[in-house]
């Protein structure tokens, strides 16, 4: 699936089932909830913190809500997201081409 169709799914999705976007702003709050259960499955897979017993970890589960609500936002606001990824490959490649291979950490 491409970033156009993924977007093209979600609107579908939302004007079929959801009635309506949430706003812009709750959209940002679902996505900034969204990116901490990702961060705290992260956690606790790789990082000193354990799971309590029940709590669930799906990570690839948690990616997608990220993804979803992001998609949401895109479409909200009108922005392209396969141009947009072009775009910011572009940026970071022209920015980050000698930067990593001169880094002597990495």
């Amino acid at each position: 699936m491409t970033l156009e169709e993924a977007q093209k799914q979600v609107d579908q999705w939302i004007k079929t089932y959801g009635v309506r976007y949430f706003s812009e702003l709750t959209n940002m709050a679902v996505l900034t909830e969204e990116v901490g259960e990702l961060a705290r499955i992260m956690a606790r897979t790789y990082g000193d913190q354990s799971f309590k017993e029940g709590e669930k970890h799906d990570l690839s589960d948690e990616m997608a809500d990220v993804l979803w609500v992001l998609i949401c936002l895109a479409n909200q606001t009108g922005v392209d997201l396969t141009e947009a990824f072009k775009r910011n490959l572009e940026k970071k490649t022209n920015r980050d081409k000698d930067r990593h291979k001169n880094n002597p950490k990495l």
